[in-house]
């Protein structure tokens, strides 16, 4: 098949401007990808390469059968994937998590598109809505200033914004191995790597409630002016959290449940910090869960209360960051489209998606609407019963207007399944019809797209 002589751009080199672009370029479209990254940076990213992942280098769950954004994986996979296939290449051992050495995943996705004939990547920072064209505008959570100006002038509204936490990392050279040993919760995976996935240390009663003393009273971030603090609850900051109570902690990032010190088998930690490997060459980890606003000096002070830690030094210290989002149940048609603009298409983040896949998943279907409309065909809708039809019916009119919240794909997204008891009994069971069911819907829906397309 020849390329199309028309051009798709796309606005944005993330997660979903990258798998868009593959996705098109795949389908013999011209891609052009407009990242203004490395000439304009943004105070998160340090690299000027596609795909850069800046919060965490997961992708959680990898379950299939069990978990919903494990069923997402398995979706993109399907539909031939660029970033599922890259994290597969560059995974490290999580346990039953998808973690991966995120400068070589970045890199071979950068690789990878630089390679396709029929994509071009632009390093001109776009600061209009074009009024021509087909477009796919993916800038994330940190949209630039003028952009963001453009959509908000030609949607009438203000950008509803939260704030995003970035968790701290630390040498893993620094950790003092005779407190802290190595786990996965429950001894989760398949492999010995996978069950020794992460670094644990290990908190007494009196230690966990001096730690929190010091959370509470570190100094923290300003807001600037006119800014309110409104955060996703999957990624709040950890001061945030204690602040709800002084047990949240314990019962969130820091449960002791599924692990046995190594060291101390017979006592039970009072709380546990975990840390994820966040290179290939474990010389790196993350810890989880530890997103935070705390001024930098306060970071080191307060994470070096935690038993291991004492002499850890740090590659990255924690930060916040604003992360804008569309009111996209009243902003976006059905096919992902600016109804005042419909050359537009927006995806990832910025549509109200939280979350590296679920960014890159509304990516992937940007693009394979958007080609299709190229073509002058039409698309069957996606089925809601998929976690990729869950997700797009959610921010294209599924959610209430009024309370719109990111989201990560979950089943509570899902229509239910005849005949299934509800509770945490039956969730077992019930998960498994959720997913059998995405799966057969999902392979159905690839089938009749490819058909159409022939």
């Amino acid at each position: 098949m020849g390329a199309m002589s028309e051009i798709l751009h796309i606005v944005g080199g993330g997660m979903a401007g990258s798998e868009a672009a593959w996705q098109a370029a795949s389908a013999g479209v011209r891609v052009i990808i407009h990242e203004m990254r490395p000439h304009v940076g943004t105070f998160a990213h340090k690299t000027g390469d596609l795909a850069e992942m800046v919060c965490s280098n997961s992708f959680r769950s990898d379950d299939d059968e069990q978990n919903a954004v494990g069923l997402l994986h398995w979706e993109m996979r399907a539909a031939g994937g660029l970033l599922m296939e890259m994290a597969d290449r560059h995974k490290l051992p999580a346990g039953g998590a998808l973690a991966v050495d995120r400068e070589a995943f970045a890199a071979g996705v950068t690789e990878r598109l630089r390679a396709h004939p029929l994509v071009e990547i632009s390093g001109e920072e776009i600061t209009e809505l074009p009024r021509e064209g087909h477009w796919i505008v993916a800038t994330g959570p940190l949209t630039s200033g003028a952009l963001a100006e453009a959509i908000r002038a030609e949607t009438g509204t203000e950008s509803l914004a939260f704030f995003d936490a970035i968790a701290p990392i630390v040498y893993a050279d620094t950790i003092d191995m005779s407190v802290a040993w190595e786990q996965s919760r429950y001894d989760k995976g398949e492999t010995e790597a996978e069950q020794k996935a992460y670094i644990n240390c290990p908190m007494t009663r009196d230690e966990y409630e001096a730690f929190i003393d010091a959370l509470l009273a570190a100094d923290k971030a300003e807001f600037h002016e006119g800014e309110t603090a409104g955060y996703f609850d999957g990624c709040l900051p950890i001061e945030v959290m204690a602040e709800r109570g002084r047990e949240t902690l314990r019962h969130g990032p820091m449960k002791p449940r599924g692990l046995t010190n190594a060291h101390k088998p017979d006592e039970k930690a009072h709380a546990v910090v975990q840390l994820r490997r966040d290179n290939a060459l474990g010389t790196l980890y993350n810890i989880v869960g530890f997103q935070t606003k705390m001024k930098y000096g306060a970071q080191t002070e307060v994470f070096r209360m935690i038993p291991g830690l004492e002499q850890a030094s740090f590659a990255r210290l924690g930060g916040i960051h604003r992360n804008t989002f569309l009111n996209s149940p009243t902003l976006l048609d059905g096919e992902m489209r600016l109804k005042s603009r419909p050359n537009i298409r927006f995806a990832g983040q910025v549509t109200g998606v939280e979350g590296y896949v679920e960014s890159a998943a509304m990516g992937l279907l940007a693009a394979r609407l958007a080609v299709a409309e190229m073509r002058g065909e039409a698309l069957p809708a996606v089925p809601s019963t998929t976690a990729m039809g869950a997700l797009v019916t959610h921010i294209t009119g599924g959610a209430d207007a009024k309370t719109f919240q990111p989201m990560n794909v979950n089943f509570g997204l899902f229509p239910p399944v005849d005949g299934l008891k509800g509770g945490r009994r039956g969730r077992k069971d019930r998960y498994k019809a959720y997913t059998d069911r995405a799966k057969a819907d999902w392979q159905a829906w690839l089938g009749a797209a490819a058909r159409d397309a022939a």
